[in-house]
């Protein structure tokens, strides 16, 4: 059976990102966590030395993926393993392909929360980055259910956008209201910590499933790794973020159950087997539930004539005092130049995906798997072909910065103005990436006191020598239109 293991584990040294073998690893520790201290005693004391007798480059290759795990509680069996693969490696035996990328510093962020405006789910994301290589965890809580964590997703970070995307679009059609925070990584340890810990503690009470062939809390047959791995792999990525910035609740003491050390392993050779080798998997979310948009009316045709000017008032949602850009800009921009405008409007750097919501469809980056279609053919006369007309235009799927557009009226083009051009506004609008309505109203009430812990962090991150530099309820027409004429 170790042999097994081990000849099962040789595949893992050729493999290029070395996420998957950091997987395998937590795969390894999640087994021996789960029968309890006993069994970890075991699989350190027995299983590791065994497995680095075998003095072959595959056994160092599933060595350095346990070692590579740094949860406080797997302490005993990772410590184990990455003692036995510096000997191995003294010994020269060859390393595996990733090794040196593993090595390589792990860095983190942003961290954001996503809640629900009942607070029944919440949604914690951490982005994290080794050589060169982007992944997120997405970590689903329960506060009807103790705070505990329901599911772990392990992304790619291209991935992201469209999963949080997914997620606002469901909570709007369901008429569910998303607030989103970004967090401090302190903040998101603890966080994340408080539910692993809620969801452990049941774990623990419902006990292990000794008849099930495939332990589907270890392993998704189709899927790939299930929760407890990934929880294990969640606790090695906050062992390297700094401090919880809060005291950490009770921890939940292992499961105590029936089961030897050898009926785990012999579980952890079957899922290795089962398992195809472990790999990142994708949120796999349920499709959009979308009335059927009416038929999008034909485009200007040359014969029609000009374009009138569109004046419409672009006002962001949830701003308490509003926030709004009076905006003429022709009636045949098409929504993706229209986007642009909006950018440079109210000062957002791009680089976030974006939506138009109208009568005829979503449009915006083309997305199958969202429903949107490209926003570059489709024009503002298309979607809005009438006075009073309005749509609603969505920037950032995380801050989720929700603009309500209305068409004010209309007019023949002045041939001395060059379009677009901002006629009007109210305030200055939220910076990129602060977290939303929720993270603007945060960051107002941080940046004027200065006494908040996070004054002079906030004032740092948006280039500020002073607080009086912030200045959120001034509007610079100039400003706004030198924008516009070098987009």
């Amino acid at each position: 059976m170790l042999t097994d293991l081990v000849d099962d584990a040789s595949a893992l040294a050729e493999v290029d990102d070395p996420l998957e073998a950091e997987l395998a690893g937590a795969l390894f520790v999640a087994m021996s966590r789960a029968g309890g201290e006993e069994i970890m005693a075991a699989f350190a004391g027995a299983f590791i030395p065994a497995i680095e007798a075998r003095g072959t480059r595959a056994a160092l290759t599933l060595l350095t993926a346990i070692g590579a795990m740094g949860g406080e509680a797997e302490k005993p069996v990772t410590e184990a393993a990455r003692a036995a693969s510096a000997r191995m490696r003294a010994n020269s035996v060859p390393a595996p392909t990733w090794a040196d990328d593993l090595a390589q510093p792990l860095t983190a962020g942003p961290f954001t929360r996503m809640h629900d405006d009942q607070d029944i789910m919440s949604v914690l994301i951490g982005v994290f980055q080794r050589a060169g290589r982007d992944h997120a965890l997405m970590i689903t809580v329960d506060h009807q259910h103790c705070g505990a964590a329901e599911q772990i997703y392990l992304l790619d970070a291209e991935e992201l956008p469209t999963a949080v995307a997914a997620i606002h679009q469901g909570a709007r059609q369901d008429g569910v209201k998303i607030s989103t925070k970004k967090l401090g990584a302190p903040e998101f340890r603890w966080h994340v910590e408080q539910a692993l810990e809620a969801r452990a503690v049941h774990d623990e009470e419902d006990g292990p499933n000794d008849d099930a062939p495939v332990d589907a809390n270890l392993l998704d047959e189709e899927e790939g790794p299930g929760y407890a791995p990934l929880a294990v792999l969640t606790r090695s990525r906050l062992e390297t973020l700094p401090p919880t910035r809060r005291p950490r609740g009770a921890t939940a003491s292992g499961h105590a159950a029936d089961r030897t050390a050898m009926d785990v392993l012999q579980q952890f050779a079957a899922l290795i087997g089962n398992s195809g080798g472990p790999a990142a998997f994708g949120l796999d979310l349920p499709p959009a539930r979308r009335p059927a948009p009416a038929k999008l009316p034909a485009k200007r045709k040359k014969s029609n004539g000009p374009a009138p000017i569109y004046q419409i008032k672009v006002g962001l949602r949830g701003a308490k005092p509003p926030i709004w850009r009076r905006l003429l800009v022709p009636g045949d921009i098409t929504l993706n130049r229209l986007h642009q405008t909006i950018l440079a409007a109210f000062g957002w750097h791009g680089g976030h995906l974006h939506v138009f919501d109208t009568a005829y469809g979503q449009f915006g980056r083309a997305d199958r798997d969202l429903g949107h279609r490209s926003d570059g053919p489709v024009t503002l006369e298309q979607v809005a072909p009438a006075i009073k007309d309005k749509f609603r235009y969505t920037y950032d799927f995380g801050d989720d910065w929700e603009h309500d557009i209305l068409v004010e009226k209309t007019a023949p083009a002045d041939p001395a103005t060059t379009y677009p051009v901002c006629i009007g506004g109210r305030r200055a609008a939220p910076p990129d990436d602060c977290g939303g309505i929720w993270g603007y109203q945060d960051l107002i009430e941080v940046l004027t006191d200065p006494s908040h812990p996070e004054h002079q962090e906030r004032l740092e991150w948006l280039g500020l020598d002073h607080r009086d530099q912030f200045t959120p309820d001034t509007f610079d027409l100039d400003q706004v239109n030198q924008r516009l004429r070098t987009r």
